[in-house]
């Protein structure tokens, strides 16, 4: 088992057991490691609070199992509004907006695309993309995704300022 595998084993159940969804746990760097911790909470919001309290906790929790030889550095963070998507239902979740995907081989002789997200059919993201002269439909199969995320747009900036205005007025 790797580091990664060995951190992910400590922290994903930590990020949950504190009441987070964990988004992306990355180890990065040599000699001195960087594990970043991407988190939300279930309403898909998070605040500097909730970055700082789960950094308490994990940070707590590090220590006493000391899983790293050496230094390392804890970084806890949102995804934010142009967020990794991560898992299937992620790209459920924002369908209808624009994302970029990296495949971890080939399909049509690309590696990359980006387009609207359509939804999800089994284990299948379907996406239109667009190309020079027009847009089709595309079915990616999940596991071969190695990396995607949403792109910044206006709607996407507003249906998040209309999201946390609503978290707001349910607190």
């Amino acid at each position: 088992m790797n580091v990664q595998s060995q951190l992910e084993a400590i922290v994903g159940p930590a990020v949950e057991a504190a009441g987070y969804r964990l988004v992306r746990f990355r180890v990065m760097g040599g000699a001195r490691k960087t594990l970043q911790v991407m988190a939300e909470r279930a309403d898909g919001h998070m605040a500097v609070e909730d970055c700082a309290e789960l950094s308490r906790r994990l940070s707590e929790l590090l220590e006493a199992a000391d899983p790293i030889e050496g230094e390392y550095v804890l970084e806890v963070s949102s995804p934010g509004i142009d967020r990794p998507l991560t898992r299937l239902d992620d790209f459920a979740r924002f369908a209808g907006h624009e994302a970029r995907l990296e495949l971890k081989g080939g399909m049509e002789g690309r590696k990359r695309f980006r387009g609207r997200l359509i939804g999800i059919e089994g284990a299948d993201v379907l996406m239109d993309v667009a190309d020079v002269k027009e847009t089709h439909r595309m079915r990616f199969v999940f596991g071969d995704i190695a990396e995607a995320k949403l792109v910044l747009t206006d709607r996407l900036i507003h249906e998040d300022l209309k999201s946390k205005e609503a978290a707001k007025a349910a607190h």
